[in-house]
């Protein structure tokens, strides 16, 4: 066999080779390698992450982890772990999955009707890394407070509901931060102005919001019950709320929990800065988190003469409205009478 015919012989099997390599190489990246049956999974790494933990955490999805590595190896990953929220598809090859790795995906977090702050850092802290105790501890936080002009107790007028994109990995203080932005962004001068018109600062509003807000839910009737209340303010009478006694109990017996649905004599006079039958004004902070429509009542009142009100019997839902004691006597004694032949004992 002469030189030439070796040297071809040679070089075929080398081509050979190379090809059979270059499509054992390109089946190992861009061959499906998940194992989950669902379209999708999300995979959450933790901040200070390194490839170890990452690797103990997608192992439940991949089905070829040293083909995975071979291409997270080769597009650098273990040196540049990412901490965050990570989606998944299933059928991704090796090139996906490191790409999709890299890709942080933001939470759509969505909040309202919390009742206090330890309600609300709980919903958030089931959504992202940081835990309720730490959203807390970042929310109390003095300098904070101070900077901001909150207290610990009317700090809950901060958080505006609405949906907000946060990374999963956000940590408390920016997650405070985002919030205390997004709070200026609603309170523009034309709202603080709107807010000073009705002898309100921009917490004093959110705080008569939170209880037109539990007041009622029909937004078409929240603007009369605000006007109610601001007349009360104007007059200087207590607002004789009853959702201030409800949160008052709530507070005192620590249990958020429970359903209040009737309040008694007993109850009025408690003692709490929340009870607003024995305290002119407002109590000190929002009883719950109200919602846009209840801020804009407050800021948008009708304009009346009524001073009391009342659950209708005849229109669920609804309230029925009067300017006089004498009125409001038989539209409270309607419901009294009603509320007692439906057995409602709390």
């Amino acid at each position: 066999m002469n030189i030439k015919k070796i040297i071809s012989l040679t070089a075929v099997a080398v081509i050979s080779l190379l090809i059979i390599y270059g499509f054992v190489l390109i089946s190992k990246i861009f061959s499906s390698n998940t194992k989950f049956e669902e379209k999708e999974v999300y995979v959450y790494v933790p901040t200070d992450a390194n490839y170890t933990d990452v690797k103990k955490i997608l192992e439940p999805y991949i089905k070829n982890f040293e083909n995975f590595e071979l291409v997270a190896s080769k597009r650098d990953y273990p040196e540049n772990v990412k901490s965050g929220r990570f989606l998944l598809k299933k059928d991704m090859n090796n090139m996906d999955l490191v790409r999709a790795m890299r890709s942080n995906v933001p939470v759509k977090l969505a909040f309202n009707n919390q009742e206090r702050l330890e309600n609300f850092a709980g919903r958030v802290g089931s959504e992202i890394e940081a835990d309720s105790l730490s959203l807390i501890k970042a929310i109390k936080d003095p300098v904070f407070l101070k900077e901001n002009g909150f207290n610990e107790e009317n700090v809950f007028a901060m958080f505006i509901p609405n949906t907000y994109e946060v990374y999963w990995n956000t940590s408390a203080e920016k997650f405070r931060d985002k919030m205390i932005k997004e709070y200026h962004n609603f309170w523009t001068e034309e709202r603080i102005e709107k807010a000073k018109k009705q002898g309100l600062t921009p917490v004093e509003a959110t705080i008569l919001a939170s209880i037109v807000h539990k007041e009622s839910v029909q937004k078409d009737e929240r603007p009369r019950i605000a006007g109610v209340y601001l007349n009360r303010l104007r007059l200087e009478m207590p607002l004789q709320a009853d959702p201030t006694v409800i949160y008052a109990l709530k507070l005192r017996a620590n249990d958020f929990d429970q359903v209040i649905k009737r309040v008694f004599y007993n109850d009025l006079i408690m003692k709490s800065p929340y009870n607003t039958y024995v305290n002119v004004g407002l109590p000190p902070g929002p009883i719950a988190m109200p919602d846009i429509t209840a801020l804009e009542a407050v800021l948008n009142p009708e304009k009346n003469d009524y001073i009391y009100f009342c659950a209708s019997v005849e229109r669920f839902g609804y309230h029925e409205f009067a300017a006089t004691l004498p009125e409001h006597n038989i539209n409270a004694k309607k419901y009294s009478d009603w509320i007692a032949s439906q057995g409602v004992t709390r």
